[in-house]
């Protein structure tokens, strides 16, 4: 039997970026697919009614519209890996402030604030 060789840093990050971006893709779609599910919980939560969260939804995407344009400039100019780094850390602090949130105001605040990470 040959010997295997043991992978060099280079191919065991060439290895791990696949993951790396499938786990932040998931991380995005699960994140929208939670809000869309939970609408009802959350504006009971929030006191208010299911339709006025509609802003929560809309500003997500509507900042992610923006964003993306601007993401693909920082990435040259920043580097991809400091962008990419950048987005998961920021995505989840805007999670974490989406789940502490006590007003609707502060929710579409902190959704906008995940944006960064968009894909």
């Amino acid at each position: 039997m040959p010997a295997t060789e043991p992978l060099s840093s280079n191919d065991a990050r060439k290895q791990l970026l696949p993951w790396l971006v499938a786990v932040a893709f998931f991380m995005e779609s699960l994140d929208t697919t939670i809000l869309n599910t939970a609408v009802p919980t959350i504006a009971n939560a929030l006191n208010v009614a299911p339709l006025s969260m509609k802003a929560v939804l809309a500003s997500y995407t509507l900042s992610l519209a923006v964003f993306i344009p601007v993401s693909g400039w920082m990435a040259n100019r920043f580097g991809t890996r400091r962008v990419f780094s950048s987005a998961i850390g920021i995505f989840t602090f805007g999670s974490v402030l989406c789940g502490i949130s006590r007003d609707i105001h502060w929710l579409v605040a902190f959704r906008i604030l995940q944006v960064p990470a968009g894909p």
